[in-house]
């Protein structure tokens, strides 16, 4: 097992709005966020993967804000973003009425990709409350758009948190910084749809599910690896290569530099199903997909959770 790496941070992003950020960002260390309004009202978005991450993480929120979040967002269904609902036992959890049900069906598989992790004791705490399209919240003055990003990016359940004031938009998983984008489980064009859509809102600053806080540019340099992969997969297509095949034989490309190149095998099956017809999030054998980027990958890619 890899050495972990450090616990995240709160970093002030906009008055009152902090980024959770934890380092490299890889698999299962997604960031999160904070909204502190007037009284030190607060919203969190999204909590970590761990035990003892969520532990740390609510250590951070009552130093910042004084009092434990009334809210808690979930912005798709992933144990990353919510294994820690729990130990935020006062918050109300909101998130799209799919990612709850993709919650109860799937409980606490993830821990079982990487046994080796230190998980802690963990229990799934769902969403108290659900919505379809769009859902707005105030924490004490500040305004939060909650949007579906549906039918599937991401997930079929991503959620983006917008703050319109601030102009902060808190893109869940549908945008990666420094990090290989992720559609196993939604759509190459769903992506690229939300991508646009998330880029009409017009955002000053885009805290990505994963990496880095950056801008707009963040949305640009996601959408150029999906039309890549789309353009890729209809090559490998063409030549009548398989997936695994084809990523062998061409790697990330410009893209070798994102952490975990290995995704682009599953983005590429979807890639794949997608020009077979398959609509967007239709559920692909994602623990046999799993495996093969496993091996594509020459082991169990890295996880510090």
């Amino acid at each position: 097992m890899s050495a972990p790496v450090p616990c995240g941070r709160l970093v002030e992003v906009a008055d009152g709005v902090h980024a959770h950020l934890q380092p490299h960002g890889g698999w299962c260390l997604n960031n999160a966020g904070l909204v502190v309004g007037d009284g030190g009202a607060c919203t969190l978005i999204d909590t970590a993967a761990t035990e003892s991450r969520a532990r740390r993480l609510r250590e951070l929120v009552l130093e910042r804000a004084g009092r434990p979040p009334r809210t808690l967002v979930n912005t798709h269904f992933h144990g990353d973003h919510t294994f820690g609902n729990s130990r935020f036992p006062e918050a109300v959890v909101v998130a799209h009425e799919s990612a709850r049900a993709a919650m109860v069906a799937t409980g606490l598989h993830l821990t079982s990709l990487w046994p080796d992790v230190c998980w802690g004791e963990l229990e799934v705490a769902l969403p108290d409350l659900t919505f379809t399209d769009t859902l707005t919240l105030y924490t004490g003055g500040t305004r939060i758009e909650l949007l579906h990003l549906g039918p599937a990016a991401h997930t079929t359940n991503d959620t983006a948190v917008w703050l319109p004031e601030q102009r902060v938009l808190f893109t869940g998983d549908v945008v990666m910084s420094g990090i290989t984008p992720f559609c196993l489980m939604g759509s190459v064009e769903g992506s690229l749809a939300a991508l646009r859509r998330l880029r009409a809102l017009d955002p000053l600053v885009v805290v990505p599910g994963h990496g880095p806080v950056g801008g707009p540019e963040l949305i640009d340099a996601d959408e150029g690896y999906f039309r890549w992969l789309r353009g890729l997969a209809r090559d490998g297509s063409e030549a009548g290569l398989d997936p695994l095949a084809l990523a062998r034989a061409v790697g990330p490309g410009p893209y070798a530099g994102l952490l975990d190149a290995e995704r682009l095998v599953p983005n590429l099956h979807r890639a794949y199903a997608e020009l077979r017809g398959a609509g967007p999030g239709e559920p692909l054998d994602v623990p046999a997909l799993f495996q093969e980027m496993t091996e594509y990958h020459g082991g169990l890619p890295a996880c510090h959770a």
